[in-house]
């Protein structure tokens, strides 16, 4: 799928600047000189084709009183989609990533504490019949991550 200029400039400003109103695609319509309708079709066009992924926040769940986990599975090949889809549908999983290697599906659990979290753990590993390794949170290193689309800052 071809991407032009104002939908680079579209995905820019969403990961910078994604507004916090009953409005938000006026305001991004605003800034970009387009019609709210067009920038709606813009975003549905993008995420059919897949160049947008998801649309939200992120949480700290830490400053929150969260308890998060990094997990990890050893999942036979055959396995692997269709548990990562059933991950996917969980309201407590996120960042869901298939790395080559043992332990080759990983995902971040979070859980009202540490008790939630452990009953989550059993029952998935009840589920799926597999275990699955918890990397608790100790120290969190957050980083700043946007796809830069206009080249040179255009």
């Amino acid at each position: 799928m071809g991407i032009d200029q104002t939908d680079r400039k579209l995905m820019d400003l969403m990961q910078q600047y994604f507004p916090l109103t009953a409005t938000p695609w006026q305001q991004l319509a605003k800034q970009l000189q387009l019609e709210e309708a067009e920038v709606i079709a813009r975003v549905k066009r993008l995420r059919q084709s897949g160049m947008i992924h998801r649309i939200g926040g992120v949480l700290d769940s830490k400053t929150m009183s969260y308890d998060s986990c990094l997990c990890a599975m050893s999942v036979p090949a055959a396995r692997v989609q269709s548990i990562a889809e059933e991950l996917s549908r969980q309201s407590d999983t996120t960042h869901i990533y298939e790395l080559e290697g043992t332990y080759n599906l990983w995902f971040t659990l979070v859980s009202v504490n540490a008790e939630a979290r452990e009953r989550r753990l059993k029952e998935w590993e009840y589920r799926f019949a597999l275990p699955v390794l918890c990397f608790p949170i100790e120290k969190a290193y957050k980083r700043w991550a946007q796809f830069v689309m206009q080249q040179g800052g255009e």
